[in-house]
C-alpha cells in the first residue's frame, strides 16, 4: 500500500518531462481553483429578499476566504452593508463545533465556515444566526446583537410570527420567548437519552431523504410538530481518529441494508409546552416519515409516509388536536418511488381549496393541482417538460413558477398558469438558473451560472426587468474550459461532455479520462462552465476528459432511471462503454485503447467495477470512497434499488465489488477518508483485503477526512489531485 505523502514524490518524479514552467503553471491553476472554490467564494450565499422587497440579505466570504459574514444590500443600488462578522462574536477565539453539528454539516455537504445559515423574521426586522453553538438575534435597524441563552444549539428558526426562536439542544426541543425584556428559554420535550432524541431527523432522513428538519411550526405559531427518534435497536458504528489514538472513537447509529432502522413517530405540542398529542398512522407498514409540511396560512399538517421497500406511499392530513389522519392520496411503483427533493410538497393554495403535488406515475415528473380532498384537478406541466422543482406559487396572479425546461442539461425558470395552459420561459441563457422570490412574488433574486462562463446574482421584477445587480467579490475565471456538450448517436442515446487540452492538436490521438458517477440521483453532464474547471486542469496534462449520463440516472423519465432495479452495475457499465465507443466513432482524437476511469462515492464504486470487469476497455481506474459491499451501506438508499439482502441476495452479489475482485488485471488506486461516516472506510479496506488475498496488486491512498476527504482544504485538494494525475500518467502515458 502507498500512502498519499509518498504519492507526492512519485508525482514529482513522473512529471519531470512535463516541463518546469508548464508544471508550475498547472499547479498555480489548480491551487487558485481550490482556494477560490471554483471561483465562487466572494459571491452572495443564500440571498433572500425582505418581505417588503426593498433589501436583499445574504452571506458572503472573501474571494479566498471561506468564512461567511452577514450582509444586506438595499435596492436598487446599495450600498452593501456588513451587518455582523464571526470575528465580532468570537473575539479572536476559534469556532468550535459539536460532533452533532459536524455530522449535520457533513450530511448537508457544508464546507464553508462562519455563519453557514441565517433566518429572517416574518416582518424582516431581525435576523437569527448561529456560531459555535450559540444563538444571536440581530436587529437590522441598529445592528444590535442579542445573545440568546443556552449553548450547543442546532437547527434554530424564528416562529412564523417572529416572537420566538425554536432550536434543539441535548436532544430536546426548546422555544426561546423574545417578547419580554430578556429572552426566556422553555424546554418543550423531556426524556432524551443516548438512544432517544426529539426534534432532530435520523441519519437516513438527513442523508438520503433530503430532510434535515426534525420539527415544524404551525402557521399560527401556537404549536410545533416534532419527531421522536428511538435508535436503541439501530446498529452502532465507531470511528476513531487515527491521528489521535488517545481520543475515544465517535459513535454513530448507522442502519445498514437489511438491518433495523430507527423508530420514528410524530407528535404535536403547544408552544407553551404540556402534553404531546401523537399523530396516528400505520407505522408498521409505513415506517418511513419522509416529509412533514405545515406551511402556509391555515394550511393543514401533512405528512408523507412510505413503506420499507419504498414502493408504496401515503400522503396524510393530520388533525393536531386528536392525532387522527386522513388519507389524501396514495402512490405505488413496482420498482421504487422517488421523493421530490426539489420542493416542499404538498404546497397548499392560500384559499385552502387545493394543493400542488408532483408525481412520476405517468412516466415522467409532472406537477399536479389537486383538490383539498386529494382528487386530481389538472396536470399543470407537459410530459416532455424536465421538471426540477417548484419555486413559487402566486395564486393571486394565477402563476406557478417552476425550474426545469426541455433540456435536462439546463435549468431554466418557467411560469405556468394555475388555471392550465402553456408555460413561458423566463430565462433563456444556456446554463443553470435559480430564483428566490419575495413573499408577494413581485420580485425575485436570479442566480445564474452559464455555459459561456457568465455568472452572477441580480434582482428582477416579476415581469423580468432588472432592478439591481448584486455586488460580488469573487475572482473571475481566468480562462474558460474548452467544453463541448454533445449527444451520442444510436439507441439509447446519451448526453455527453468532452473537455480537450488547450494545446489540442487535430489529428493527434489523446488518452481518455472518463470522469464518472453513473448512479442514481445524479447527472454529471450540465450546461455550466464552472462544473468543468477541474476537468480542464486534467485535460491540460494531455488527455480528453469525458462525461456521460446513462440509464439509472435521473431526468430522462421513469423507465430510464429504473432500468437498474436489482442490479446497480450491468446496465450502467454497458451504457458508459457504449457511450465511449459512440464518441470514439464521432471524435477520432479519442484513443480508446488508453482509457482511465475516475469517480467518487457511487462513481468510485463504478470505477472499481469498470476496472475489474472490463480490462479490455479501461486501462486503469481510480475509486474514491467507493461503496464496495452494498449490505454495508444504509437502508433507505440501498434497499430502494436492491431490496433486502435477506430476500434478494442475488442482487447484492451481482452488485458487489468483492464478487469481481479476483478479476483485477489493471492498475487500481483506492482513495478513502478514514473518518468517513457515510461510506465507511470499511469498504475500501474490504476491497484491499480481497485484492491482497487474491494476489492482485493495487494502490491505496488513505486520507485524513470524511466522505468529502479534505475537499475544503485547498492544499489537501491540490496534493490529492496531483496524486491522481501521477497515477494516470504512469498508467496511460507509459
Amino acid at each position: 500500500m502507498q500512502f498519499h505523502r509518498l504519492g507526492l514524490l512519485l508525482f514529482a518524479l513522473g512529471t519531470v518531462a512535463f516541463g518546469q514552467d508548464a508544471e508550475e503553471s498547472q499547479l498555480k491553476f489548480f491551487r487558485d481553483l481550490a482556494e477560490t472554490r471554483n471561483y465562487t467564494l466572494g459571491r452572495p450565499v443564500a440571498p433572500r429578499l425582505t418581505p417588503d422587497g426593498q433589501t436583499v440579505i445574504y452571506l458572503r466570504g472573501g474571494p479566498r476566504d471561506p468564512v461567511l459574514r452577514l450582509y444586506e444590500f438595499a435596492l436598487p443600488s446599495g450600498p452593501e452593508r456588513e451587518l455582523l462578522t464571526p470575528a465580532q462574536l468570537l473575539g479572536g477565539t476559534e469556532e468550535k463545533l459539536t460532533a452533532e453539528e459536524k455530522a449535520r454539516r457533513e450530511r448537508a455537504r457544508v464546507t464553508l465556515r462562519g455563519f453557514t445559515r441565517f433566518d429572517l423574521s416574518a416582518d424582516g426586522s431581525r435576523l437569527l444566526v448561529t456560531l459555535a453553538g450559540r444563538l444571536y438575534v440581530v436587529n437590522r435597524a441598529d445592528q444590535k446583537v442579542t445573545a440568546l441563552p443556552g449553548s450547543n444549539w442546532i437547527d434554530p428558526r424564528f416562529s412564523p410570527d417572529g416572537t420566538a426562536v425554536s432550536a434543539v439542544s441535548g436532544g430536546e426541543l426548546h422555544v426561546i420567548d423574545l417578547t419580554g425584556k430578556a429572552p426566556v428559554d422553555h424546554v418543550l420535550t423531556r426524556g432524551a437519552t443516548a438512544t432517544l432524541s426529539h426534534a432532530t431527523a435520523e441519519f437516513v432522513a438527513q442523508e438520503e431523504m433530503n430532510r434535515s428538519e426534525g420539527y415544524w411550526w404551525s402557521p399560527d405559531s401556537r404549536f410545533l410538530a416534532y419527531q421522536e427518534t428511538d435508535e436503541s435497536a439501530v446498529e452502532v458504528r465507531y470511528i476513531a481518529d487515527p491521528l489521535h489514538p488517545e481520543a475515544a472513537p465517535a459513535k454513530f447509529f448507522y442502519p445498514h441494508a437489511g438491518s433495523t432502522n430507527a423508530t420514528v413517530r410524530l407528535g404535536v405540542i403547544a408552544r407553551a409546552g404540556g402534553r404531546t398529542r401523537w399523530v396516528n398512522w400505520d407505522r408498521t407498514n409505513f415506517p418511513y416519515l419522509t416529509r412533514v409540511v405545515w406551511r402556509g396560512q391555515d394550511a393543514p399538517l401533512c405528512l408523507l409516509v412510505m413503506d420499507r421497500m419504498q414502493q408504496n406511499s401515503r400522503l396524510l392530513r393530520a388533525d393536531p388536536a386528536s392525532g387522527a389522519t386522513t388519507e389524501l392520496l396514495r402512490e405505488h411503483d413496482d420498482a421504487w418511488l422517488n421523493l421530490d427533493d426539489a420542493a416542499v410538497l404538498p404546497r397548499w393554495l392560500p384559499d385552502g381549496k387545493g394543493f400542488l403535488w408532483t408525481t412520476e406515475s405517468r412516466g415522467a415528473w409532472e406537477v399536479e393541482l389537486r383538490s383539498a380532498e386529494g382528487k386530481l384537478v389538472r396536470v399543470l406541466t407537459p410530459p416532455d417538460f424536465v421538471y426540477k422543482g417548484v419555486v413559487k406559487v402566486d395564486a393571486a396572479h394565477d402563476a406557478l413558477f417552476i425550474s426545469g425546461g426541455p433540456d435536462p442539461r439546463e435549468t431554466q425558470l418557467w411560469r405556468f398558469p394555475l388555471s392550465g395552459g402553456g408555460g413561458l420561459a423566463l430565462t433563456t441563457g444556456a446554463g443553470q438558473h435559480s430564483a428566490s422570490f419575495s413573499e408577494n412574488a413581485n420580485a425575485f433574486i436570479h442566480s445564474f451560472d452559464l455555459l459561456d462562463g457568465t455568472s452572477g446574482n441580480e434582482v428582477l421584477a416579476a415581469d423580468g426587468h432588472r432592478l439591481a445587480v448584486m455586488p460580488s467579490q469573487a475572482e473571475l475565471i481566468p480562462t474558460l474550459p474548452l467544453v463541448e456538450l454533445t449527444r451520442t448517436a444510436g439507441v439509447p442515446s446519451f448526453y455527453a461532455a468532452l473537455v480537450r487540452p488547450r494545446s489540442f492538436q487535430p489529428g493527434k490521438k489523446y488518452p481518455v479520462i472518463l470522469s464518472v458517477y453513473a448512479g442514481p440521483t445524479v447527472t454529471v453532464v450540465q450546461a455550466n462552465a464552472r462544473a468543468y474547471l477541474t476537468d480542464q486542469w486534467m485535460a491540460d496534462h494531455g488527455y480528453v476528459v469525458v462525461r456521460l449520463d446513462g440509464r439509472g440516472t435521473p431526468l430522462r423519465g421513469r423507465d430510464w432511471e429504473r432500468a437498474v432495479r436489482g442490479n446497480l452495475i450491468d446496465v450502467a457499465l454497458a451504457d458508459q462503454i457504449a457511450g465511449l465507443r459512440a464518441l470514439g466513432e464521432k471524435y477520432p482524437e479519442l484513443d480508446l485503447a488508453r482509457v482511465g476511469v475516475s469517480g467518487w462515492s457511487f462513481g468510485g464504486y463504478f470505477s472499481a467495477m469498470a476496472t475489474m470487469r472490463r480490462p479490455d476497455v479501461f486501462a486503469c481506474g481510480i475509486a474514491g470512497a467507493p461503496v464496495v459491499t452494498w449490505e454495508n451501506y444504509d437502508t433507505f438508499y440501498t434497499e430502494r434499488y436492491l431490496g433486502l439482502p435477506q430476500s434478494d441476495p442475488a442482487a447484492y452479489h451481482v452488485s458487489s465489488v468483492l464478487t469481481y475482485a479476483p478479476q483485477l488485471a489493471r492498475p487500481l488506486l483506492l482513495i478513502h477518508g478514514l473518518t468517513d461516516d457515510n461510506v465507511y472506510a470499511q469498504h475500501s479496506l474490504q476491497l484491499a483485503d480481497a485484492l491482497f488475498m487474491a494476489g492482485k496488486p493495487y494502490e491505496f491512498m488513505p486520507m485524513l477526512g470524511t466522505h468529502l476527504a479534505g475537499s475544503s482544504d485547498p492544499a489537501v485538494k491540490l496534493h490529492q489531485q496531483q496524486r491522481v494525475m501521477e497515477f494516470f500518467a504512469r498508467s496511460l502515458h507509459p
